[in-house]
């Protein structure tokens, strides 16, 4: 097998036929399928393209990563300075069924660990999904019978404040680019395909995001991420031929 290492991109694999089967069975034809439609069939380019795919998504890990806490510690900060540390037990949050459940899934993940089940612990345990979710107009809530109001007992009173970089801001323009980014990172965690993805859009909505929270972790990410020479044309447009 010939494998071209070049300093500062990818690597490209050009390598025998019976290599390639080998890999395209390994990785299963119907995972690879997505990237030979892409590339019009050409085998070895779809086997280059799913290496830049791996290679971006592990790109992207440590900025969303980045975002993701930054992210949760101030909406928790805020929901605390309100609700108290234990704001998600609070009847007065207003929370939705949904994520009542999700918060009993992350108090029972920290009770098997045999942790103290406390804000830091409960809080860390929580999805990305979950705290976006709170930016969102809230689902139904069940016994009651009716539908939370996050903008009323969340957004105004609490999270507003999360993002003390952006004013004035609506809730709505928060969710939005983050309800995006909880995409992506659901397929990066997935191993599914984002090379079709607008993804410098999605490197700039993650250093946007992250500035209304803390400009100096924002100024962080630009630094460390290693998103932008992946999605140089030498290494994505020019290889592959969209």
């Amino acid at each position: 097998m010939n494998v071209a290492r070049q300093v500062g991109k990818v690597n490209i694999f050009s390598c025998e036929a019976d290599i390639q089967t080998d890999l395209v069975v390994a990785l299963s034809p119907e995972r690879m399928s997505t990237y030979l439609r892409a590339v019009r069939g050409d085998r070895e380019k779809a086997l280059r393209l799913y290496t830049w795919n791996t290679a971006i998504s592990a790109a992207f890990y440590g900025p969303l990563q980045g975002v993701e806490v930054t992210l949760r510690n101030s909406m928790h900060r805020q929901l605390a300075g309100c609700y108290g540390a234990e704001w998600y037990d609070n009847p007065a949050a207003g929370l939705d069924t949904g994520c009542l459940g999700r918060i009993e899934v992350a108090r029972r993940a920290v009770e098997n660990t045999g942790q103290v089940v406390g804000p830091p612990r409960v809080v860390a345990a929580l999805s990305f999904g979950f705290w976006v979710s709170l930016l969102g107009s809230g689902g139904r809530i069940v016994p009651a019978g009716r539908k939370a109001d996050y903008e009323k007992t969340l957004w105004r009173p609490a999270l507003r404040g999360a993002f003390p970089h952006c004013k004035p801001l609506i809730r709505k323009q928060v969710h939005g680019p983050l309800n995006d980014l909880r995409l992506l990172r659901n397929r990066i965690a997935h191993h599914e395909p984002i090379f079709a993805r607008r993804l410098m859009e999605d490197h700039k909505r993650i250093l946007d995001v992250t500035g209304w929270i803390s400009p100096g972790t924002r100024a962080w990410i630009e630094c460390y991420s290693r998103v932008l020479p992946l999605l140089a044309p030498s290494n994505y447009t020019a290889n592959f031929r969209f």
